[in-house]
């Protein structure tokens, strides 16, 4: 969990939080509408070759696909992408508000 400490120097300090909170769950709304285009482009690529994800990232090559090198960078980027968001996303709704 993180704990996140919102010191205001003002007599708004509940405020200052909701504005704190609020932009935090922006960001969190933000990057679950990433995470759902990333996985639709990641289901397209294993629908179009029949395999899961992780199963290309370990057993196939770009010579296995019918874009070569482009579709290798593409579909391993979005791969590397979704983990990317995952982290951001679990770190961001643990966070715990703090006023003071």
């Amino acid at each position: 969990m993180l704990e996140l400490q919102i010191k205001s120097y003002s007599s708004e300090v509940e405020i200052d939080k909701i504005l704190v909170k609020n932009a935090i769950e922006s960001e969190i709304k933000n990057l679950q509408r990433s995470l759902e285009k990333t996985n639709y482009l990641l289901r397209q690529f294993e629908e179009k070759y029949q395999i899961s994800s992780e199963f290309f990232v370990d057993n196939w090559t770009a010579e296995d696909l019918e874009g070569g090198d482009d579709e290798y960078i593409t579909w391993f980027g979005e791969i590397k992408t979704k983990e990317k968001l995952i982290y951001s996303l679990e770190k961001l709704q643990q966070i715990k508000y703090i006023t003071k």
